[in-house]
């Protein structure tokens, strides 16, 4: 059955809505926030009557009552395997509180359980940042006070697996894929049989360098900035994340500017270009040392996968070791529709989120 689903994607500086019929789009809009109405409220959570009254306005015109489901977009939770939950008691109070951050994607879950609230039915979320499904191993730092943590692109990277999958004639479950999400951030995950047993942190941690991140830093040199009395932890925090990668070195995240730079014969343009593409293919082959060998395909997707010339760079390093396959950009709001149908389609259980245990 084609199930009439709302999904909810809550952003910094929007949010996004849209109504779907099954796979069709009834409805969609994105509604945008300027900086200044944002920093007026005093934090994430204060803006939650803002923007339920945004997607109510929204949705002012659409006939509702037929809703079998409203889904959100999962937040900064505590770390959970991948799948869809239904937003109970215990997510609703984390994510209020921010148990793992603030972030506008804390509200994905609430908004969700509000409207459908209003209308008697189910509220889900899909595939958070948070999923955590890295094997014992995998979470060894390196040093006794800290472990590697699962914050990565979750909702595409398995969207995407599951996409590749259907057109390989093969269940997700069943498959092993390396999953490249080339995007603002990177982040690079091990999917074997439908868990993503190792990926590299994409907000502040490990892995590659990006348009707008550093990724894996020299510690001792990073140590020495840090100790140099010149950084604050802020302003360090803010050269990692924001200010890093492609913004560090030539003042853009956008990598059309960097292909331009390189057509009018920029050689740094074009060491940077090489230089992310290089550590993109060392994550995947890092990957596929986890997986053994045995893969399905490598799938390259995200925003920056639309750059033919970015996806044949990093191509020339790994196209030995499994089909590589593209899935250019990312649609969150179909992956949250999609995760929503599994369950009313009874394809899959939702899962129960428990909290504090």
């Amino acid at each position: 059955m084609a199930f009439l689903v709302l999904a909810i994607n809550p952003g910094s500086t929007s949010t996004k809505v849209a109504l779907f019929q099954g796979d069709t789009v009834i409805l969609a809009e994105e509604i945008a926030h300027p900086r200044e109405t944002i920093a007026a409220f005093e934090n994430v959570m204060a803006q939650f009557e803002f923007r339920y009254q945004l997607v109510k306005d929204a949705m002012a015109t659409t006939d509702l009552t037929q809703l079998a489901a409203v889904v959100g977009r999962g937040g900064l939770l505590r770390p959970i395997a991948g799948g869809t939950y239904d937003v109970n008691e215990a997510m609703q109070r984390d994510l209020e509180i921010g148990v793992s951050g603030q972030h506008a994607s804390n509200l994905g879950g609430l908004l969700a359980r509000k409207i459908a609230d209003d209308y008697g039915i189910p509220a889900y979320i899909v595939d958070p940042v948070v999923v955590d499904e890295l094997e014992p191993v995998a979470r060894i730092s390196g040093n006794a006070h800290m472990e590697r943590q699962s914050i990565f692109h979750a909702l595409n990277q398995k969207a995407v697996a599951r996409n590749v999958a259907n057109k390989l004639g093969k269940a997700y479950a069943k498959s092993n894929f390396i999953v490249a999400h080339l995007g603002g951030g990177i982040s690079v995950g091990a999917h074997k049989l439908g868990r993503v047993i190792d990926v590299n942190n994409a907000l502040d941690g490990d892995g590659p360098m990006s348009p707008e991140r550093s990724g894996s830093l020299p510690m001792g040199r990073f140590l020495d900035w840090a100790f140099s009395g010149e950084m604050t932890k802020t302003a360090l925090h803010n050269e990692i994340v924001g200010r890093g990668g492609l913004v560090s070195y030539k003042g853009t995240n956008d990598l059309r500017d960097i292909e331009r730079q390189i057509q009018n014969g920029d050689k740094e343009a074009l060491g940077l270009f090489e230089a992310m593409a290089y550590q993109v293919a060392k994550e995947i082959g890092a990957n596929a040392a986890v997986l053994k060998g045995e893969m399905d395909a490598i799938i390259l997707t995200g925003g920056l996968a639309r750059s033919a010339a970015f996806v044949k760079e990093i191509s020339q390093y790994i196209h030995w070791i499994a089909p590589i396959m593209t899935e250019p950009g990312e649609d969150e709001m179909a992956a949250l529709n999609e995760g929503a149908q599994r369950i009313l389609q009874g394809i899959e259980e939702a899962k129960v989120y428990l909290g504090e245990e």
